[in-house]
């Protein structure tokens, strides 16, 4: 009997030993399949034209909307971000869980003192477990009024998305605002008065408003698609498409 416990107790050890190391190989092999991204964000005012008015616009890398990130889970995300505005600035990953790099999450204050002007902040963090589409923006003042951008986030590579039709292809749709106006003096009016910020002049998709919008670009929505959001309307948004919505859940279907 002792001969038989002996022997059970070695093929345990022995099992753990050879489950151990199968969770290493494939660690290993997930971090050999995982990619280093290297970005720079040079964050500065940039003339923008819309609505027929052209205005200096802080922006990133001179694009409005900034430049749209693509990773995939497990790959390390590093952006050195150079401040070359006028106004303090810092970055948040929004959605991103930061495991363990809570420095890199960018609110003002809270995980890290805002990078003047002429100063620049590196920010590096790894995607843990995370697959679908999230948005990096300014997280000072108002300035994510027009700094802003979409983060893609991938399969592993050799992996797919967790359901049975796997997407052709992929359009990132962001929706913003436009004000005729500095959205950091819009909200420091709103400070002064003690009021409500002036509203803005346009709702945006991917940076333009809708088509009927003087001056703007024509055939912008171009595509079918569905947008849902948990409450609200977007009564603002301007085109010459067929939009059905509904109240409850704001599911709007552009024709």
């Amino acid at each position: 009997m002792e001969v038989f416990e002996n022997i059970f107790a070695i093929n345990h050890r022995f099992s753990l030993f050879f489950l151990g190391l199968l969770l290493l190989l494939a660690s290993a092999l997930s971090l050999a399949n995982a990619k280093t991204h290297y970005h720079e964000f040079v964050i500065q005012a940039t003339p923008v034209k819309r609505l027929c008015k052209t205005q200096n616009s802080i922006t990133v890398n001179g694009m409005f909307p900034g430049p749209t990130l693509e990773v995939n889970n497990g790959d390390t995300l590093v952006v050195n971000a150079v401040n070359k505005a006028q106004y303090n600035v810092t970055i948040h990953w929004h959605g991103v869980r930061q495991m363990r790099t809570g420095w890199a999450d960018g609110p003002e204050f809270v995980t890290q003192c805002p990078v003047r002007p002429g100063g620049s902040y590196t920010y590096k963090f790894t995607i843990q477990g995370q697959e679908g589409t999230l948005w990096w923006h300014a997280h000072s003042s108002w300035l994510r009024a027009t700094v802003y951008g979409a983060l893609i986030i991938h399969p592993r590579e050799g992996s797919s998305y967790p359901f049975s039709k796997q997407p052709k292809r992929e359009t990132a749709i962001l929706l913003g605002e436009w004000w005729n106006a500095n959205p950091i003096d819009v909200v420091r009016e709103a400070a002064r008065t003690g009021g409500a910020p002036n509203v803005s002049d346009a709702y945006t998709v991917n940076g333009q408003p809708g088509d009927l919008y003087n001056c703007s670009s024509q055939g912008m929505l171009k595509y079918s698609f569905k947008l849902v959001e948990m409450g609200g309307l977007i009564p603002k948004l301007k085109t010459n498409k067929k939009v059905d919505c509904t109240n409850q859940l704001s599911i709007c279907i552009f024709h």
